[in-house]
């Protein structure tokens, strides 16, 4: 199994964390895969096969080839068909919005076509990108395309910027009272400002990565005990951290350690 990942040009760095690419032949992926949320939105490209995804019902789909996923708020399950081939742009938290033709909001839990969101052109930078050579090449192609689509760099709202900066500096340790005191901005406002950029509240944002510093320990064996996870990033104690982890990954933190938690590192914000 091989991941990289890849630093954006200078002019989409406000908008795009990195690029990332895995690939894998059948017998080296795990047979299905927790994607955990992680507060960023992933445009993706399936140059390889297909993945299924599994729904809550305990049916499945076949995900689209070319995609945006939408902010998640619960884990998702994934299933190679056969060999991986993937490349994908991972946005920052407010990073799509200025790209997007639908609502944020609408695209909550779900992968939306390239060609639902963009039309013809959707459909041609599928093409470009599944039949590039390369991943300089690849990059290159998506890099085009979203700076054509770059008219107005103020989309994204200033406090909502500062807000998710303060919120990733603080391992979302702040509440929602105390983020609408240090932006100034009242409670009310501050989620609609959110809601139409992100897709999630100032809260939603700041469990997702509080989790997220908390896996992190995780995967770094940075830890003694549950306890002193749950202490260190500040939950109220253990059974509300594992209630919370439960939400996130659909497993307890036991159940998730190990082979699971390794293949889950690549997709749930490492960079």
């Amino acid at each position: 199994m091989h991941y990289q990942t890849f630093e954006p040009d200078q002019d989409l760095a406000a908008f795009i964390k990195c690029y990332w690419t895995l690939e894998s032949h059948k017998k080296e992926t795990p047979e299905k895969q927790t994607i955990v949320p992680d507060g960023c939105m992933e445009m993706i490209f399936h140059y390889g096969d297909l993945y299924k995804q599994y729904l809550d019902n305990g049916n499945s789909i076949i995900q689209p080839r070319c995609f945006v996923i939408g902010q998640l708020t619960r884990p998702i399950e994934i299933e190679p068909t056969g060999e991986t081939g993937i490349f994908s742009v991972r946005f920052h938290p407010e990073g799509f919005l200025p790209f997007t033709t639908i609502p944020i909001k609408e695209m909550e839990n779900t992968a939306v076509s390239l060609e639902k969101l963009f039309g013809k052109d959707g459909q041609e930078i599928e093409q470009q990108i599944i039949n590039a050579n390369s991943i300089s090449e690849r990059i290159k192609l998506i890099e085009i395309f979203l700076l054509d689509r770059l008219s107005d760099i103020e989309t994204i709202d200033r406090i909502v910027r500062s807000t998710v900066e303060t919120i990733i500096t603080a391992n979302g340790k702040f509440s929602v009272n105390e983020l609408s005191k240090l932006t100034q901005v009242n409670r009310r406002q501050l989620l609609r400002k959110f809601s139409s950029a992100i897709g999630l509240s100032p809260k939603q944002l700041s469990r997702t990565f509080r989790l997220q510093a908390a896996l992190k320990m995780l995967l770094n064996d940075q830890f003694f005990s549950l306890a002193e996870l749950a202490y260190e990033n500040e939950y109220y104690d253990q059974a509300h951290f594992i209630k919370e982890f439960k939400e996130f990954t659909g497993s307890t933190p036991k159940e998730f350690y190990g082979t699971h938690l390794k293949m889950s590192s690549l997709f749930y914000g490492s960079d």
